[in-house]
């Protein structure tokens, strides 16, 4: 599986979601430009020691990361969409995509030609948004959850 991050600004959301890939064995893909750099000591000390243990990738644009993810089935995560993220199959080769912590995706990055669905996590009326690493958290724990909890322990 992969997390795809678009435009990430706030280096601690990127550092958890490097110690949740590090957890679950997802690929973290990063897209540029980036808020801040990779040796941000904000992101080093959340995602503490498991920079080494985690698989990330830095791609200049999002059209690279796709080309990077071959055939992958692409979710990109939104407020805007109806359909709710539990209401996917998922497989062991998809990938899940947010947009940058104030603004999320634009529309014309969840529209993309490569996304294959639009999906959302519910929230109470009236909520702007979750935090980007906690929704990837949300989002990478039920797609490990349908695919058995995969290498884990």
């Amino acid at each position: 599986m992969h997390v795809i991050f678009d435009n990430p600004v706030i280096p601690g959301n990127t550092g958890n979601t490097i110690r949740l890939c590090a957890g679950t064995g997802f690929v973290l893909h990063l897209v540029e430009p980036l808020g801040f750099l990779l040796d941000d000591k904000h992101l080093k000390r959340s995602g503490l020691d498991y920079h080494d243990l985690a698989d990330v990738q830095i791609h200049p644009n999002l059209d690279a990361c796709f080309a990077a993810l071959g055939d992958a089935r692409i979710f990109a995560f939104t407020t805007q969409a109806t359909r709710w993220y539990t209401d996917v199959d998922y497989r062991e080769t998809d990938a899940l995509l947010f947009g940058t912590e104030p603004d999320g995706l634009p529309i014309q990055h969840s529209h993309h030609p490569r996304v294959t669905d639009q999906l959302r996590i519910p929230m109470l009326p009236g909520r702007r948004s979750m935090n980007l690493a906690n929704s990837a958290a949300v989002a990478s724990y039920e797609a490990w959850r349908q695919l058995g909890f995969a290498s884990g322990v």
